[in-house]
């Protein structure tokens, strides 16, 4: 006779959390304390490679929650009828974990978090620092209505707000720790004078040739900040940083050989030297069953499709792909070096990535 496993719960997922080193014993308590599904609606959905789901029924519903998965929150901004795209989220409590470690609080620092979502967050660091010193932001007044809810049901009432995360928090002062649990295209310079010397920011970076990876900046006196990138990070985008996929590609397309089998460009540490090398190039792929396949493209039309086995077509001007190889061929000259070795630097003029050491900024290539 069949027997279904046994739901997962909360208890098990922080023990897991804990047995991969994500908390600390301070952090494990405040995990404990603050059970996930307060924060989760009834109406959910799973994220599929190529679709959301809807979650059906009780059991399935305190699975997917217990679990080490993101939960979809609000589909199509909450307008009815839309393709079904994903557009709030409680997130991967795994990644919510590096997150607050990588924040290095210490007792009595106020933080501010940008994108408030479900308001599970909020209450880890309220439940970490009290309600006083924590404040969070949230773009859509529903999903904020509905944060403020769930946080007062558990007895944790930080410092709301409904209004543009990019923006300065009026009359808030500086804090000393922001958080961002959305993807940005680039480091607000207004959100680092939020900031005081001294403090950090950690916040999902995605750029248009890599999907995410976490980057933790220390803001220095002159008010520029400074950090390594600590691994990936798939968040949705800020809503003003979200961007189509891919430009609009002109010509007739050209066939040959590929010189690099395009699952190879795919890794994290490339894709953040490839990204430096060729400023504006938009990336995407998927995984085929016989490696991947990508597609590229650039503001003047320019573009490349390459699939594992296949001929490389490019449409345009110029040689993208041949950009694209060149670019990984650099990589190997510097001995392909992971993504924990690079790092960003943000001033009021530019966001610049640096390989080893900040003053070894990579420049854009000449297309």
């Amino acid at each position: 006779m069949s027997t279904s496993p046994p739901i997962p719960t909360y208890p098990d997922l922080v023990q897991a959390l804990a047995d991969q080193g994500l908390l600390d014993a301070r952090w494990r308590q405040v995990f404990e304390a603050v059970p996930r599904s307060r924060f989760v609606p009834a109406d959910v959905w799973r994220q599929l490679p190529d679709r959301c789901e809807s979650v059906v029924g009780t059991e399935q519903w305190l699975a997917l929650v217990n679990s080490d998965e993101p939960v979809v929150t609000q589909l199509d901004d909450g307008a009815v009828g839309g393709p079904g795209i994903a557009t709030s989220s409680n997130s991967m409590p795994s990644m919510v974990a590096r997150m607050l470690m990588l924040l290095d609080i210490r007792d009595g620092q106020r933080v501010l978090e940008i994108g408030t979502g479900t308001g599970y967050v909020a209450a880890l660091l309220c439940e970490r620092l009290g309600d006083d010193v924590v404040h969070s932001v949230e773009l859509d007044p529903a999903v904020a209505r509905q944060a403020a809810e769930a946080l007062a049901r558990a007895g944790y009432r930080p410092h709301l707000r409904v209004g543009d995360g990019e923006q300065p928090w009026p009359r808030l002062g500086p804090v000393d720790r922001l958080v961002a649990t959305c993807a940005l295209r680039h480091i607000p310079y207004a959100l680092l004078r939020q900031i005081r010397p001294g403090g950090i920011l950690v916040a999902p970076l995605a750029r248009k040739f890599w999907s995410g990876t976490l980057v933790r900046l220390h803001v220095q006196d002159d008010g520029t900040a400074t950090g390594p990138f600590r691994g990936g990070a798939t968040y949705m985008p800020m809503r003003s940083h979200r961007t189509p996929d891919l430009h609009q590609v002109h010509g007739n397309g050209r066939a040959r050989a590929a010189g690099l089998d395009p699952a190879r460009i795919l890794d994290l540490g490339f894709a953040l030297y490839a990204g430096a090398r060729l400023p504006g190039v938009r990336l995407i792929h998927q995984t085929t069953t016989q490696g991947a396949q990508v597609w590229a493209t650039r503001e003047n039309g320019a573009a490349a499709t390459a699939a594992t086995g296949q001929d490389v077509w490019q449409y345009g001007p110029g040689l993208l792909w041949e950009e694209s190889e060149q670019a990984w061929w650099e990589y190997e000259s510097v001995g392909r070096p992971g993504p924990e070795q690079f790092g960003l630097t943000v001033t009021d003029r530019a966001q610049q990535v640096w390989l080893r050491d900040p003053h070894d900024v990579i420049r854009p290539a000449r297309a």
